[in-house]
């Protein structure tokens, strides 16, 4: 542990964290929630998971309706009304929630549902989430029908109903708060569905495509327990996984799905605080994706580089290279963990002019560290102090802290770089 004097203190969390997304600083932002106390919700998927589950069971855990209708009302769908319900299923209540809509018979692609998401009134935050989702629809829809993620149809998974279902579970974990999700192994049922291309088995084609590499549950009742929403949701939340993790439960949230079974159709949320988090150490896995770049403009990348960080890089970088008749470029290389890959890899393909980017699983080594203030003749500043392996500490003053306070200051930066260093270590 960090001994610390007069001149330091421990961070308060919740204000670092919220000053460091609003600069952009997200990295530093993971780093200080890794050594927090973390927030840490499960899916209990006994019975599958569908969007209509999963919105029932956020207003069951405590997310206000009226929050999640609003965002839902701002994307211009005709005549979109969420309608909740106490139900009992096997004996067991739970809350159920339908969508209620006016008939439309719209075959939607990608562009048009991201286009609404964009002008509506949803957070930076939730737009990203609900984007993420669809991505991850998208992507499996077009490998199920050989076809790209710009041209694919969204059939069942474009009607309103899909599409309040996924922007309202954007909206409800982004008000919820945690800060990782891990679910059970996913049941996905047996038999036959009717889908807008006929009749074919369960899991639909875009839910296996969606639950590859996913472990699913042995639990095989007649119908279909988890629907491609409800895969595209599980899998762009979840990092992990397995069974109810070591944790202090907060509340529980209990979804109902539509249909009767022989047992209890429903999605239960389990929602808690653990302060058992494990230090990054050897298999701490992240992608890299990286690009190499000779036609795009200056301006093009840095506003790349703007939304890269903004959907949740943990870093990005730019290096000059020399490319083949002589060419100057630029290698653009991406760093992200594993659940948002996906959608940063669509970011570079939207943004860039590339054809085709490179994806490696690489392992990282990450030091232990957290945030403190220290004391300077200048006022509060900033530092991140990392262990060493050797059990020594080395500090890091935090450079926006630093900035805001010699302009404040008419102070020189190097000056007041030094001067947090100087408290750290007096105090040390």
């Amino acid at each position: 542990m960090e001994k610390l004097g007069k001149n330091t203190r421990p961070v308060n969390v919740d204000a670092t964290v919220a000053r460091q997304l609003q600069s952009g600083n997200q990295y530093q932002s993971l780093l200080v929630l890794a050594e927090s106390n973390m927030r840490i919700a499960y899916l209990d998927c006994a019975s599958g998971i569908s969007g209509d589950m999963t919105l029932g069971a956020l207003v069951d855990a405590g997310i206000e309706l009226a929050a999640l209708q609003a965002g839902i009302d701002s994307l211009g769908l005709p005549s979109c009304k969420l309608v909740v319900s106490e139900v009992k299923k096997k004996g067991f209540r739970a809350t159920q929630i339908v969508v209620e809509h006016e008939p439309e018979h719209a075959h939607r692609h990608l562009h048009h549902i991201t286009r609404m998401i964009d002008g509506s009134s949803l957070t930076d935050r939730q737009k990203q989430l609900a984007g993420e989702i669809f991505f991850r629809l998208a992507k499996a829809e077009a490998q199920v029908h050989g076809s790209t993620i710009e041209k694919v149809h969204f059939h069942e998974v474009g009607a309103v109903d899909s599409i309040a279902d996924i922007v309202g579970a954007a909206i409800g974990w982004d008000l919820l708060g945690v800060d990782k999700v891990i679910a059970s192994p996913i049941p996905t049922g047996t038999g036959f569905i009717e889908i807008a291309h006929g009749r074919c088995a369960i899991p639909a084609p875009a839910t296996i495509q969606l639950l590859t590499g996913v472990p699913l549950a042995d639990f095989a009742p007649e119908g279909e327990l988890t629907t491609p929403t409800g895969a595209a949701i599980a899998t762009t939340l979840a990092s992990k996984y397995g069974p109810l993790p070591a944790m202090t439960i907060e509340k529980i949230g209990l979804g109902a799905g539509q249909k009767d079974f022989d047992h209890a159709n429903v999605l239960r949320l389990v929602v808690g605080s653990s302060n058992d988090v494990p230090t990054p150490v050897a298999g701490d896995k992240i992608v890299l994706i990286e690009t190499n770049l000779d036609d795009t403009s200056g301006e093009q990348i840095g506003y790349c580089i703007e939304r890269l960080w903004k959907a949740g890089a943990v870093d990005v970088s730019t290096t000059a290279i020399q490319m083949k008749k002589g060419r100057p470029g630029v290698l653009l290389a991406v760093q992200c963990p594993e659940n948002k890959s996906d959608s940063i890899e669509s970011i570079v393909f939207r943004e860039t002019t590339t054809l085709g980017v490179r994806r490696q699983l690489v392992e990282r080594r990450v030091l232990p560290r957290r945030q403190i203030e220290v004391q300077t003749q200048y006022g509060t500043l900033l530092g991140m102090v990392a262990d060493l392996p050797d059990g020594g500490q080395r500090f890091a003053p935090e450079y926006e802290s630093c900035r805001q306070v010699a302009e404040d200051n008419g102070a020189n930066l190097a000056e007041v770089y030094a001067a947090a260093s100087a408290a750290y270590h007096q105090s040390s």
